[in-house]
């Protein structure tokens, strides 16, 4: 194993893999990140989901919704959608969590179905703004990347106390009275929706 640099207070260390390969892993805390990809899993209703795909969708999910907010805040973030995956009363992957929301066709081609704008469980999914990264934050973006690898694998445990829904502080949607408050961080303030 070769030691590589400090990037912005993080551990890189470099890893030689069989026939070549190169994994970095990057340690922050006692967290330890790797890149590798993962392989592909099988989910409960059957459908094979291709485990890079759905590690995106987690961390565009945690970068979209929590990126202003503390390291803490973007891992409960993860935890939610986690939560929301291995609950039955959602569906059963993440970018089938994350896009979950009404559709409409769209006028040009009926065939084509768009999300109803701000009608979906996330909303940055369907406020009809671009979803590209900007190049100023793809750094965080890697970090958060780690955190989806790590939150997939199952490999964080759940400090939410099962929390399946949050909202920032500076709104009071009606669903908040039906579910229990578990925290807050930073911004956002989490609930649990009991069975």
């Amino acid at each position: 194993m070769n030691f590589g640099v400090a990037f912005m207070g993080l551990m890189v260390k470099t890893m030689s893999l069989v026939k070549g390969g190169t994994a970095a892993l990057v340690m922050l805390g006692g967290l330890a990140f790797c890149g590798t990809p993962a392989p592909a899993y099988e989910a409960s209703a059957g459908s094979v989901h291709i485990a890079i795909h759905e590690q995106k969708c987690l961390a565009d999910n945690i970068y979209w919704e929590a990126r202003n907010q503390p390291t803490k805040g973007m891992m409960a973030v993860a935890m939610v959608t986690r939560n929301r995956v291995k609950d039955d009363r959602y569906p059963h992957s993440y970018c089938e969590v994350v896009t979950q929301g009404p559709t409409k066709p769209s006028w040009k081609d009926p065939e084509v179905w768009y999300p109803v704008r701000h009608r979906c469980q996330f909303s940055w999914y369907c406020d009809g703004k671009g979803d590209k990264i900007p190049k100023v934050d793809i750094d965080l973006y890697g970090f958060i990347q780690m955190l989806a690898f790590k939150t997939y694998h199952n490999e964080l445990e759940d400090f939410t106390n099962g929390a399946t829904h949050y909202h920032a502080e500076y709104v009071k949607p009606e669903w908040a009275a039906t579910k229990t408050m578990t925290m807050q961080i930073g911004e956002h303030i989490f609930y649990r929706w009991e069975r």
